[in-house]
């Protein structure tokens, strides 16, 4: 499928060990196509690299690490001919999770060489990409509180443990939300803008199913009271998102949106797609269909509308 693959390497990111993992990927990917590896380095980030990818008529680009590589990554790519793979390897792994994409290596790299192509949505985010989430109150505090040396040892479990002691000093913070039609006011502990999430991205679960091919933006309004409050509602929103549903929490709000402009009173921690950014306001737009995506051959993108088949069917396009 692809002739000149270009492979972004952050050698730092997760628990494994970076040689092995590189030549893991080298194995799979060389005998079908050119590859040209970078890695980055804090004088060459991801984002710099795909742009040079993309120069040299990269066909696609492979970003390997974690979240905040993928997105810086996914950011060069916005509105090019150029597929984005995914050779995830960092903590998380939210943005390979959302859409089916696995943690083991080989099969992120078969999915890269077999897999199906899909055009997806992106987002603007204070002019920084956006393929997962902005998270403002809450979700910025678990992450920015789950240290570095914490996830080497432990992985992900670090998320949880911050999330844990999070919750057990609950902090509110009024916000004004504006979208092209209204202007929405609320106090909260937590608001999150996302694009796609997976059902572990638990503050992003509000409504029933975060689709990445609707050109708008999906926001979750979380305004639990107490640490027992708090708890309860992750643990609703986690099951509303295994199963589907929109939540019905009097405590949990949400609504979608083409773009919406946030402030905060207090400003407020904001993180993207797994990296601090720094405080509120926030100014977020959706690009629709901004992104090709190599998902795997068996994923499961659903359609927004179905139409074909029915009985006399017309269609007029105005």
């Amino acid at each position: 499928m692809f002739n000149n693959i270009y492979l972004i390497f952050n050698p730092v990111s997760g628990q494994g060990n970076p040689e092995e993992d590189l030549a893991l990927i080298r194995s799979e990917i060389e005998p079908n196509a050119s590859l040209t590896v970078l890695e980055t380095t804090k004088e060459d980030p991801a984002k710099k690299l795909a742009k040079l990818a993309v120069s040299k008529g990269a066909d696609c680009v492979i970003a390997s690490g974690g979240d905040g590589t993928v997105s810086a990554v996914a950011g060069a790519l916005i509105k090019t001919d150029t597929t984005l793979g995914i050779v995830p390897r960092g903590t998380a792994n939210a943005i390979a999770a959302a859409f089916s994409i696995s943690n083991d290596l080989r099969e992120a790299c078969r999915t890269i060489l077999t897999g199906n192509p899909h055009s997806i949505d992106v987002a603007s985010c204070n002019d920084q990409p956006l393929l997962l989430l902005a998270g403002i109150g809450l979700e910025a505090d678990v992450i920015s509180q789950a240290n570095r040396q914490l996830k080497n040892k432990i992985g992900s479990a670090a998320y949880i443990l911050s999330a844990f002691r999070q919750v057990q000093e609950l902090d509110t913070f009024k916000a004004v939300m504006e979208t092209p039609d209204r202007i929405i006011t609320v106090r909260a502990s937590g608001i999150t803008v996302a694009n796609v999430a997976p059902a572990t991205s638990v503050l992003a679960q509000g409504p029933s199913g975060v689709v990445p091919y609707d050109g708008l933006l999906d926001v979750t309004i979380f305004a639990p009271e107490g640490t027992g409050g708090a708890i309860a509602a992750s643990y609703n929103l986690f099951q509303t998102a295994l199963n589907k549903r929109s939540t019905k929490r009097e405590d949990v709000g949400y609504f979608r949106c083409s773009s919406v402009k946030i402030t905060t009173d207090p400003e407020q921690e904001v993180v993207l797609d797994g990296e601090m950014i720094g405080p509120t306001p926030l100014d977020i737009y959706c690009i629709p269909d901004g992104l090709m995506l190599m998902t795997p051959a068996n994923g499961n993108f659903d359609p927004l509308e179905k139409l074909e088949d029915l009985p006399e069917l017309e269609i007029q396009y105005k």
